[in-house]
């Protein structure tokens, strides 16, 4: 396995409601991805990852402001189940301004033509199967959603140990509106 890294937002908030899905139906989670919504991926190799560059992604973060954003209902891609938040727009900025600034760091490679912020809940090839998948989610969640949660931090994760794990932490500018 090469080895890689990520700009994520953890999302321990869900944990309890997409851990048993994701465990069964998301690889990443396997390898040691918690629930999240992704940043940038894939990002600077481990072994191109500097000071310089942990230092420029502090400063940039904290130019940013932290946001709320709730996860209201599941959507669907063609092969993947996921939370979408609303709103989605900080997690696309964050997203967009690590981009300009690391321009040889494509989100997803260059993969899609739209940024569209999600937590993924599970990924199979198998349309029958994420069907059922997703009605099995929709009567676990359905007294659960919407889910509330507080963005203050990015994490860079990397899997040089063959195991994902967080390698450093980035605040968000603290909202002085936010209770």
């Amino acid at each position: 396995m090469p080895i890689e890294s990520a700009l994520v937002v953890l999302i321990p908030e869900v944990e309890c409601l997409v851990e048993t899905f994701r465990m069964r139906y998301d690889p990443t989670a396997a390898i040691g991805v918690p629930a999240h919504v992704t940043i940038l991926y894939p990002f600077i190799s481990h072994d191109k990852l500097t000071t310089d560059i942990t230092t420029t992604l502090r400063e940039l973060f904290l130019k940013l402001p932290s946001f709320t954003t709730s996860f209201p209902e599941a959507q669907r891609f063609p092969d993947i189940l996921y939370l979408a938040p609303v709103p989605s727009e900080p997690f696309r900025q964050l997203t967009e301004i690590i981009a300009r600034n690391f321009p040889d760091t494509l989100p997803y490679g260059g993969a899609f033509a739209e940024i569209i912020p999600h937590l993924t809940v599970a990924q199979v090839s198998d349309l029958q199967q994420l069907d059922e998948i997703a009605a099995d989610f929709h009567e676990v969640a359905r007294d659960k959603l919407p889910i509330y949660v507080r963005v203050n931090t990015v994490s860079l994760m990397d899997n040089s140990g063959g195991y994902w794990q967080i390698r450093a932490q980035f605040s968000l500018r603290p909202d002085k509106q936010a209770s």
